[in-house]
């Protein structure tokens, strides 16, 4: 049997050092590093987004079908629509729901909704065609121009983003509404589609300094 050899009575405890050292290193690093929050992808906010992707075909099927009562509820499925585009971002940021996924099926949702809308409605005669294209090159060319410097850096929404979604989505209401008066819907029609090409030349100005500033600083 083996004797147990005590520590005389006067001496100091081992230094808290030689106890963390003595742990196992995955212990002491798990211990070191702060935890990770992981998202789930299947968050509300998320679901929100699929959603709102998933009742487009339904507002469109609504919008072709005739007769006025039609014509309402596929308004009511817009609004609809257009409410959770700003309730899942808000959600998001509220309560850190931001995933990978959603910043990809966030702006294809929104894009799905105000293309078909405008697509649907030139094809009923009701909307220019030249409009759809403007509005609908603008989209595409502002999403092709985040991706082709995003090497350099992320290019964030603007708050005229903002005002062009929300003109956007009042104007297309107004058309989608039965009994609307024309002249308003072509001037809150045409603010939005002002707005429209505003903020899109503002992405090109700043995606070039963006670009500028990245390859200065890498000179440097």
């Amino acid at each position: 049997m083996t004797d147990r050899i005590e520590p005389p009575s006067g001496a100091a405890p081992s230094p808290p050092e030689a106890a963390t050292a003595a742990q196992p290193p995955s212990v002491a690093h798990a211990a070191a590093e702060p935890l990770i929050r992981r998202v789930s992808t299947w968050n509300i906010a998320n679901v929100l987004t699929i959603a709102r992707l998933a009742i487009v075909p339904v507002f469109i099927v609504f919008l072709f079908v005739e007769g006025q009562g039609w014509r309402i509820a596929a308004l009511g499925v817009f609004v609809v629509a257009s409410v959770t585009d700003q309730l899942d971002g808000w959600l998001a940021r509220k309560y850190a729901l931001i995933t990978d996924f959603g910043k990809i099926a966030d702006p294809i949702a929104d894009k799905a909704l105000i293309g078909s809308a405008l697509v649907s409605l030139s094809i009923l005669g009701e909307i220019p065609w030249w409009v759809t294209i403007v509005v609908i090159a603008r989209e595409a060319g502002v999403t092709l121009l985040r991706f082709m410097v995003i090497r350099h850096g992320v290019i964030p929404a603007s708050y005229g983003g903002k005002i062009k979604t929300v003109l956007q989505i009042v104007a297309i209401g107004l058309y989608i509404l039965p009994g609307v008066p024309g002249p308003l819907r072509w001037i809150t029609l045409g603010l939005a589609l002002i707005v429209t090409v505003g903020t899109g030349a503002d992405y090109v100005f700043r995606a070039i300094r963006l670009r500028r500033v990245a390859k200065a600083a890498r000179s440097e």
